[in-house]
């Protein structure tokens, strides 16, 4: 599975530590950027990672700034993508299945690092049920 990854310079240092434990589960992660703690604007590598994820370059995005809440707002924006901000293993778990999420945004200043691996566990290993859900997604959707 590809994921896309980015974060701003309050998301740096937790992007790095999970893109070394999503690497070390199996997965291919495309680092879209930033590179160091050097302030830089998130609204940026959203759409990387956003664009990535609505062209099919990657399954799933994973953002990761001070609070995740930029990120969600700058990724929401891009065609096709359903970006939620998630501070719970439970609420990753339920953005997948009852909203289809396709991008996690993730705080790195709020939420330590273990809780964030617990999130991405949830996140990319459960399937969109589907269903009476379905409808509701599309309606989503439809307002783009």
């Amino acid at each position: 599975m590809n994921i896309a990854m980015g974060a701003d310079h309050a998301g740096f240092e937790q992007k790095e530590l999970l893109k070394n434990y999503l690497v070390e589960q199996g997965f291919t992660v495309h680092d879209k950027g930033c590179f160091s703690e050097e302030r830089v604007d998130y609204p940026d590598f959203a759409q990387l990672v956003s664009r990535s994820v609505a062209t099919g370059e990657a399954d799933f995005g994973v953002l990761v700034c001070g609070t995740g809440i930029g990120m969600a707002m700058a990724a929401n924006k891009i065609h096709g993508i359903r970006a939620a901000n998630v501070s719970t293993a439970e609420f990753a778990q339920l953005a997948r299945e009852h909203n289809n999420a396709n991008v996690v945004t993730l705080s790195g200043r709020f939420v330590d690092v273990e809780t964030n691996k617990a999130i991405l566990d949830a996140f990319l290993n459960t399937e969109f049920a589907g269903g009476r859900h379905e409808c509701r997604v599309s309606k989503i959707m439809e307002l783009e």
